[in-house]
Formats: C-alpha cells, structure tokens, sequence
C-alpha cells in the first residue's frame, strides 16, 4: 500500500486551509471555475452561491447569496452572481453549490472565491 499524504491544514495558516474537495487541488483559475460550472448546468443541477466569514467558514451554516438559481442554464450569469456576491462580501468565502434535484442533495460543492488575507 502507498504512503498516505498528509495536508498540512493549520488554523494558524490560511493559505493551507482546506475547504470542500476541490481546496486538495491546484488552485482553479477562471476557466476551470468555468468548467466546473458548466458541469453543474449539463447535469441539471441547481446552482446557488453562498458566502461566509473566512473566521467561520469550517461551520455547517453559510448565508445564501439570494436563491438558488432555479432551471439556470446561463453559465455567465451564474458566474456573474457569484463575482457580485464576492464584490459585495469581499472578506468572505464565496461558494458555488450544484443541487441535484433527484437525489435531494448537493450534487457540487465548491469554494470560488477565497475572502482577503485567506
């Protein structure tokens, strides 16, 4: 069996704070945040943006940046919402969720957007 990595995630450390599965990744820039959104249209999901303090981000609750986007099949109007909601919470974590429908659950997950200083 193969060695396990270890991801040195530290409080003290912001940059090495880890949220959601795509933060054990290189970090996205805006084609792949593209992509992923793109993928959450193609399969039907439901997208919506949450935001939260940086301080909080690790907690089960987020505020929801308006209502999910219901039916939403513009991948630039997504991405447009989810840079005005980092415009207007620029020191808090921006996220992008893709709700699936059939399986009442979170189909994606993502942070898009890190708050200042983290």
């Amino acid at each position: 069996m193969s060695d396990i990595q270890d991801y040195p995630s530290r409080f003290n450390d912001p940059e090495s704070r880890k949220f959601e599965t795509f933060s054990y990744l290189p970090k996205m820039d805006a084609e792949r945040i593209r992509a992923q959104v793109t993928y959450i249209v193609e399969q039907g999901w439901n997208p919506a943006i949450e935001h939260a303090e940086a301080e909080r981000a690790g907690d089960d609750y987020w505020y929801m940046w308006k209502l999910p986007m219901f039916g939403e099949k513009d991948v630039d109007a997504i991405l447009r919402e989810a840079a005005e909601c980092h415009k207007v919470n620029p020191d808090n974590h921006v996220r992008l969720i893709g709700y699936d429908n059939l399986k009442q659950t979170q189909g994606a997950s993502m942070v898009i957007y890190r708050g200042k200083g983290f």
